[in-house]
């Protein structure tokens, strides 16, 4: 009888670096759905009508609450460190669009995923990647149970996927009001996030 080789499976890891050199050479186009986390590449969710529609109405409620000196980008990359590069539905950053037109922003005062087939990955892997990197304030519009989940206070945690996690966690429904802790005089309905 043939003896049978067993191989181990492997896995490898990409740096931020290394991801960008392979858009610059083509192997990902404008538009896939791509994002590297955690050194790994995974593919992002794809979005019907209620998701894209809940990402442009997050982003028009933190405009307004933030005010013109803040850039609220919605789904472009972020350079949280050297092995995660992802594009989070919105993101609040410092400054103008200007100030990104060489490098793409690594700090943020708040971060947004809308999550529907993704949230427990959103909840898991991207909120520990994103606490990790020390963002303060992180939210999911949660699609599911309509309900926005705010996670606040990065801490260290070894059983966390990245070794991280947030301390608090305060799930609002519609009928609630939520201020960033950036623009805490802003007052933002819960509703006004959802399709």
């Amino acid at each position: 009888m043939p003896v049978m080789t067993i191989y181990e499976r492997k896995t490898r890891l990409w740096s931020r670096k290394e991801y960008d050199r392979l858009i610059e050479l083509g192997v990902f186009q404008p538009g896939d759905p791509i994002e590297l986390i955690g050194g790994e590449l995974t593919v992002a969710e794809p979005q019907g009508a209620p998701h894209y529609t809940s990402i442009q109405r997050t982003a028009r409620a933190l405009e307004r609450a933030f005010g013109p000196e803040w850039n609220v980008r919605t789904q472009g990359p972020f350079g949280l460190d050297e092995e995660s590069e992802p594009e989070p539905d919105v993101a609040v950053v410092a400054g103008t669009l200007d100030d990104y037109g060489r490098d793409h922003p690594s700090r943020a005062a708040l971060l947004v995923e809308v999550s529907e087939s993704s949230l427990a990955f959103d909840r898991g892997h991207k909120g520990s990647v994103y606490a990790r990197a020390g963002i303060p304030d992180y939210w999911i519009v949660n699609l599911v149970d309509r309900v926005l989940e705010v996670y606040r206070e990065p801490a260290p945690d070894v059983a966390a996927p990245f070794g991280a996690r947030y301390s608090t966690r305060e799930v609002l429904d519609p009928s609630r009001q939520v201020s960033p802790l950036a623009a805490p005089h802003a007052s933002i309905h819960v509703l006004d996030l959802f399709a």
